[in-house]
Order: structure tokens, then sequence, then C-alpha cells
């Protein structure tokens, strides 16, 4: 009798937590910035970022000595010790630091191969074929994959982002503050899984409390 009452619930809890971790679960790296360390983190360009007291990092410069192989961003950090094999979720905190208007930007990095082949988002303050869209780079300078025209909203304040990749279905959506409707989103399977970061194309943003998901 006692099997039968609690076998239902045990199993309703066992899919809540399968449905959990497909959704988000426990993060597989978490960073806080505590001191303003950037230990945690392969930094492409370290002359242009900088650890902060209040537990938080910036990048410091605009221009940036990191050179791509191809036409894409010059202020890349990567996770150091993540490279997904499948789906991932990166939530974090972003403050863009200096008024560039319509250059105003944040890029998240996701399904990284190497420097040649990977994935990013621009959230860029004026939409244009090389701003504010969801971008791949595929031995090639980067392309849209998105027609976005809407601008992102930067002030002075910070803000959350997420994206979310799914390789399966190809599905990529990024949230900007509103975590109920995707900011912009598209379905693509260049790539699958791979390593993930954050960073800029050109323009000066502290961040703080990154957290990083599988979601396979």
């Amino acid at each position: 009798m006692t099997l039968r009452i609690f076998a239902p619930l045990i199993a309703g809890l066992l899919l809540g937590t399968a449905t959990e971790a497909k959704q988000g679960g426990q993060p597989v790296f978490t960073d806080t910035f505590d001191g303003g360390s950037l230990d945690r983190w392969e930094v492409l360009d370290p002359a242009t970022w900088r650890g902060n007291a209040d537990g938080t990092v910036e990048i410091t410069d605009r221009p940036s000595e990191y050179k791509p192989p191809h036409r894409s961003p010059g202020h890349v950090a990567l996770a150091k010790g993540v490279k997904l094999e499948g789906g991932c979720r990166i939530e974090f905190r972003v403050k863009s630091t200096k008024d560039t208007g319509p250059h105003r930007d944040c890029c998240v990095f996701f399904g990284w191969q190497d420097p040649a082949h990977f994935y990013y988002v621009h959230l860029g303050a004026k939409p244009d074929p090389h701003s504010g869209q969801i971008m791949v780079v595929d031995g090639a300078p980067r392309l849209a994959l998105t027609e976005n025209t809407k601008p992102t909203p930067w002030d002075d304040d910070w803000h959350t982002v997420r994206l979310d990749h799914d390789p399966e279905s190809g599905r990529v959506a990024i949230y900007f503050d509103d975590m109920e409707k995707p900011f912009m989103e598209v379905n693509d399977k260049t790539f699958g899984g791979g390593r993930v970061g954050i960073g800029s194309f050109d323009d000066l943003n502290a961040f703080d409390e990154v957290r990083v998901y599988d979601t396979e």
C-alpha cells in the first residue's frame, strides 16, 4: 500500500528533476567574480580586461590586440574548463560603461570550436546586417542569421541577458531583461556544442554573475 501511494509521487519528483535539468538545473559553471578575479577565464586580449574590487569585471579599452582570422569580435573571454557536448543556457548581468551611441554592444559566444568557427550574439544598439544580430563565423567573416530591426535598449544600468541553444532543433534564443519573450530567435545547425563566453565586438562593458547550464 505504501509503495502504491508513494510510487507516483517519486516518479513525479524524478520527472520534475529531469525537466528542471533540461531547462537549467544546476549550473556547470558559475562566476560571481569575487575579488574581481579573471582566473577562470581565457581572455584573448588580457590587456583590455580588468577585475574590480566590487566583484565585477570589465572591458577597459575599445581597441583590441586580439586579431581574429576573420572579421568578428575583438573582446572575447571564454570560460575555462567548459566545453559542452550539446545544448546550453548562459545567464549573466551586463552594464554598458560608456555611451558610444549606436556602437554600444555586448556579445555572447557559444558553440565555439576555434577562433574561425563559432556562434555569437551581438546585442547592438543600432541593428543592421552586422550589428544587433545572431551571428555565425564559419571559416569566413561573420554572417547574420537573423534580420533583427529592434535596437538593444542600452543605458547606464545593469541588464540581465540569457541565451538558450538547442543544437538538436537548431534553436537559438536570446533574452534581454524580459525572460519570457526572446529578444531574437533563429534556427541553425551549423555547430553543436562547444565553448562559451562573453565579451564585445569593440565596446566597453562590465559583467557579473555568469552562470552556464548544460541542457543536453
